[in-house]
């Protein structure tokens, strides 16, 4: 991704990438887990009605799903030998994702309700409702647990990426190895993300059974 020597800032991060990732890493964790404990102020968020909520759902999950996409690009890339359209790729997939979090913090922080709920349960309707249920909350389950233990891998392939030329990556770094990592990753938990918000707004009808403090 870098095609020139790492000066200023970057040589710093270049000399400490794991060190930078654990700080940039924390940071993000506090900032969700802030939110939703309703630690961050209020002010900070945009004040949102339902509807507004709802299209936030929907957006995220337009860029989720471009975000896949440019993912599984960069992956089929990068195995061509296009280091350029690769990096590319993957920078703005990156991008797309500090875009997500911008938006989900604002959902989740400034939607009526939405950081006072203890419990929801999702209730399918329909035919197969059951085993619908069971297969969409396995679904979301490990979406959830890959968004928060992909983080740091994701984040150090980044670092390496924006520091160091081409060569170095090939010889000095595990960035071959992290990226794939990151990459497979990244893709199968926004692939479930975007599988469960499709089967919870598009597919099945539901009802929301809310449990508030």
């Amino acid at each position: 991704m870098a095609t020139a020597d790492a000066s200023g800032p970057l040589a710093t991060v270049k000399e400490y990438p794991r060190a930078t990732v654990a700080v940039v890493s924390v940071v993000g964790y506090a900032l969700v887990i802030g939110t939703f404990a309703g630690v961050v102020p209020d002010s900070v968020f945009p004040s949102l009605t339902q509807a507004e909520v709802n299209l936030l759902s929907h957006a995220i999950a337009a860029v989720n799903t471009v975000t896949t996409v440019l993912l599984v690009l960069g992956w089929r890339w990068i195995r061509r030998g296009d280091v350029r359209k690769h990096a590319a790729a993957m920078s703005t997939s990156f991008g797309l994702i500090m875009v997500f979090l911008v938006m989900y913090l604002a959902k989740v922080g400034g939607g009526p309700g939405e950081k006072h709920i203890v419990i929801r349960e999702t209730a399918f309707l329909g035919a197969y409702a059951g085993a619908v249920e069971v297969g969409y909350l396995a679904m979301l389950a490990i979406h959830i647990v890959l968004s928060v233990v992909t983080v740091p891998v994701v984040l150090y392939a980044i670092v390496l990426g924006w520091t160091h030329t081409p060569e170095e990556l090939r010889t000095e770094t595990p960035h071959k190895r992290v990226g794939r990592w990151a990459a497979g990753t990244w893709i199968v938990s926004l692939t479930l993300g975007v599988v469960t918000y499709v089967m919870l707004n598009w597919v099945y009808a539901y009802e929301f059974v809310r449990v508030a403090r």
